[in-house]
């Protein structure tokens, strides 16, 4: 559900010979995120099908999340791994947010038990890419610990909550303890990662055809292991699928990974650095839980989606943290 009205952009004369709108043309709700709505159209000037993408909000609580967003997008562009950029527009002026216009492509989400090997390969393709070090993306000094403070910052949102139950609290803080002793030595080099991997930024075709990886609303300059950690991790998998993969699928994947890797070759030294990454991804798939909870409870909360309300108290239950503790987070 969302309330945003869009006849300012459907009536600009600028927009509409920009990308040769139709008079009766419509923006069709193609999907939408906890921070933004996508739109599809069709275009004249570029004969084809766009994607009219709005930032409703900045997780990382940027001041212009939106051309963020499309620079990236900028620097993936001759990946041909993810949607090209059209057209930016972060003045707020047409509706109160900043928008992009990209490229539509098309797929079906990413099958855990069929699309390992092809998602090892689109992920990789792209954390092959050169880019310049004099890029506009974050750099965390020390990413592990830089999710970390995230997860604290989530957390306390939840903890100094009305909403709050003592009972997940003391769950969640055990758990944080634990995180506190994740570390990790980053290996390789740096480059563009996602850092949001769930099997919906994935567009599969299939064996010889184009895959693609969508959704950049939060991409870092930071180390592949972050990504495939965030893959990897149970709360990633379980988030749209109800999957937990194997460590029998995980060392496939990393495997096939590192068959397309230009600087990682030992699955070994690669999987000791991937693994701490994925518990503290558990971490933090966990405090977001627990943080968009909280913002459930808003009744002007502008999107909203039943079955992510569904799976993030999932996620809260006593067995999943239970699960997450006992597998994931007590070795450390």
């Amino acid at each position: 559900m969302n309330k945003i009205n869009l006849d300012n952009i459907r009536r600009n004369k600028d927009f509409i010979e920009r990308f040769g709108l139709e008079q009766k043309e419509e923006f069709i709700l193609l999907g939408q995120g906890e921070y933004n709505i996508n739109y599809i159209f069709n275009s004249k000037v570029y004969n084809k099908k766009l994607i009219l993408r709005i930032a409703t909000a900045s997780q990382m609580k940027l001041e212009n999340q939106i051309r963020y967003e499309y620079n990236a997008l900028k620097l993936l562009s001759m990946t041909k791994r993810t949607p090209k950029p059209i057209y930016c527009d972060d003045s707020k002026e047409l509706i109160p947010y900043g928008f992009l216009v990209m490229e539509y492509l098309s797929g079906k989400h990413l099958d855990y038990k069929k699309d390992l090997k092809l998602a090892s390969k689109a992920l990789a393709d792209i954390h092959n890419h050169p880019i310049s070090k004099t890029n506009h993306l974050i750099k965390p000094e020390n990413p592990i610990e830089a999710i970390y403070e995230e997860c604290l910052k989530m957390f306390e949102i939840y903890r100094v909550s009305e909403y709050m139950d003592m009972e997940i609290k003391d769950s969640i803080d055990y758990l944080l303890e634990k995180g506190r002793n994740i570390k990790t030595t980053d290996i390789g080099n740096r480059t563009i990662i996602n850092t949001e991997l769930n099997s919906g930024n994935f567009l599969i075709n299939g064996e010889g055809d184009n895959n693609y990886i969508v959704d950049w609303e939060k991409p870092l300059y930071g180390y592949p292991a972050q990504d495939l950690g965030h893959f990897l991790a149970p709360t990633t998998t379980f988030w749209k699928t109800d999957i937990i993969l194997s460590k029998e699928e995980i060392d496939f994947f990393i495997k096939e990974y590192c068959k397309n890797s230009n600087q990682y070759k030992d699955e070994k030294e690669l999987w000791n650095s991937v693994k701490n990454y994925l518990s503290m991804n558990c971490l933090r798939g966990i405090t977001w839980c627990a943080m968009a909870y909280v913002e459930y409870q808003e009744p002007n909360k502008l999107i909203s989606n039943d079955s992510t309300y569904k799976k993030i108290k999932s996620y809260l239950s006593k067995e999943f943290l239970s699960m997450i503790k006992e597998e994931y987070l007590n070795e450390y």
